[in-house]
């Protein structure tokens, strides 16, 4: 009997085989491009781009494919690389740590064991290649058959140079300085490893994570790409500026934007945001100038995924690979007044995710049910045809990619901010105003659930408001509907459902969090 539900599964996954002649034939390929900082709304098949977003290439993964109109990786780049390698929730990433000049961190294996080893056990070949942001130990030989990675917790010296002169280690050794522009040098090397290069072996199945810097401030373009989208403007956000009535104290007040010539919003602090990060405007310091520039360094990874897919073809195993496009999370550019991520908010966090096999998936289909980076591992573990190896804290998405317009999917999405702190770290809420990320960006920790049609997010302050939107209705969050009486029931049922999960997935501060203020 088909399951329609795998909830925290610890058991075998063939109970809905993705590939019912696994057995019988070499398992599939799965390559995993992973985008830095990259909003939906720079990829042109999501409807809420603008119209004079181009992005072919990407856009064909769903032409082929299906694209999830609401995915929610995480909330900042560490967290969600750790997500993605242990299938774990930031406060179930056991022993992994800052430490030392950002973003210089550290992790124990045997604590806090990465899931492509697994795979490599498995009779996989496992590969990755590009950003590499989790921990100085990038696990060339226990985690990874081959490597070509920036290493930046390893070199923090080296950690903004996102697009330019990479110190680069291959397979753990000495790191060297790289010429070239990032994203087209991460292309190169991911295509030569399809091609047959880098100790491909050609009798196993492969795993490639494909890492890119980009979209990442400070948003440098190729030089190729700078006079491209000449005439670019973008709707301003309507809550660009403050105040934002009903929203918790560091989202009423966020002042990032400021008027500029002619009323247009232009960055306050004339500078982007970001710790490593410093860089240059290109066409101008208003918000319609960035946004151009932001968008066009998304031309080259789209040039790149256009490069893959290529290869892939013309070697033969186009049909026989999986292929997955995501972001670690999105970003905003003048959503509720920021120009950043962190914020439990769609115009914030919210990116991309496309899944694309033509010869066993479905093409061309929108799946509107929200899904984040943790289903992701238990997704390709199914794909796989291999047991999990620990509990996991997401869903298998294998139903939702054979029917992506089921109705019966009822899985609600989890969420957690912790800020800069990772497993027995969140055993019990901190004062978040010794956090690095609460210091500099006042985005406090929090929770939320994302329903087909509500989100609900709890703010981890004492006596800070929660909230409540109606997304179908309210999309840009606007409107509060945790003020007030009228949505209490709601309010509460959502409420309780969110502990439900919290604790499933073991959370340690489940119970123990700040009471709220609308009982």
């Amino acid at each position: 009997m088909i399951k329609t539900r795998i909830l925290y599964s610890r058991v075998l996954l063939f109970s809905f085989p993705l590939f019912l002649s696994v057995s019988f034939a070499k398992k599939p390929n799965i390559l995993f491009i992973l985008s830095d900082d990259q909003s939906h709304r720079s990829v042109g098949c999501y409807p809420e781009s603008p119209d004079w977003v181009k992005t072919p290439h990407i856009d064909s993964l769903a032409q082929n494919g299906i694209r999830f109109a609401h995915c929610y990786m995480s909330s900042w780049c560490m967290a969600a690389r750790a997500t993605l390698l242990t299938g774990h929730q930031s406060y179930g990433v056991k022993s992994m740590r800052m430490e030392g000049e950002y973003p210089g961190s550290v992790y124990n294996s045997k604590d806090c064991p990465f899931w492509p080893s697994v795979f490599r056990k498995k009779g996989y070949q496992t590969v990755q290649i590009g950003k590499w942001h989790t921990g100085t130990d990038n696990g060339f030989g226990r985690d990874w058959d081959f490597q070509k990675v920036w290493n930046r917790p390893a070199f923090p010296g080296n950690s903004g140079n996102y697009f330019k002169e990479q110190l680069i280690q291959t397979n753990g050794k000495k790191a060297l300085m790289t010429q070239g522009y990032s994203t087209d040098n991460y292309t190169k090397w991911a295509e030569e490893y399809i091609r047959g290069e880098h100790g491909k072996n050609d009798d196993k199945p492969f795993y490639l994570w494909l890492c890119y810097g980009a979209v990442h401030g400070p948003f440098t373009p190729a030089k190729r790409h700078l006079n491209r989208y000449p005439r670019a403007k973008v709707d301003i956000p309507e809550d660009i500026y403050p105040p934002r009535n009903g929203k918790p104290e560091y989202s009423r007040t966020k002042e990032q934007w400021i008027p500029g010539p002619r009323g247009i919003p232009v960055l306050k602090s004339g500078k982007f945001a970001g710790r490593t990060v410093s860089g240059k405007f290109i066409h101008g310091t208003d918000i319609h100038s960035l946004e151009r520039q932001y968008h066009q360094g998304v031309l080259a990874i789209d040039e790149g995924v256009g490069k893959l897919i290529k290869a892939l073809k013309e070697t033969g195993q186009y049909e026989n690979t999986l292929i997955v496009y995501g972001a670690d999370q999105g970003i905003a550019w003048g959503q509720k007044g920021f120009q950043m991520k962190l914020a439990p908010y769609d115009g914030t966090i919210r990116g991309p995710l496309i899944v694309s096999m033509p010869e066993k998936l479905p093409s061309g289909k929108v799946c509107k049910k929200p899904v984040g980076g943790v289903d992701l591992v238990p997704t390709f573990f199914q794909t796989a045809g291999l047991e999990l190896p620990w509990k996991m804290h997401g869903r298998d998405l294998t139903p939702l990619l054979k029917n992506p317009e089921r109705k019966d999917w009822n899985s609600p999405l989890l969420l957690a901010h912790t800020g800069m702190s990772f497993g027995e770290d969140c055993n019990k809420v901190i004062d978040m105003k010794n956090d690095p990320i609460y210091q500099k960006q006042r985005v406090p920790w929090w929770i939320s659930l994302r329903t087909d049609r509500y989100k609900y997010i709890r703010n981890l302050l004492p006596g800070e408001t929660e909230e409540l939107y109606d997304m179908k209705n309210d999309p840009d969050e606007i409107k509060n509907l945790a003020i007030g009486k009228k949505y209490l029931v709601l309010l509460r049922k959502l409420r309780k459902k969110t502990i439900h999960e919290l604790q499933q997935t073991d959370c340690a501060f489940a119970q123990t969090m700040p009471p709220v203020q609308n009982q």
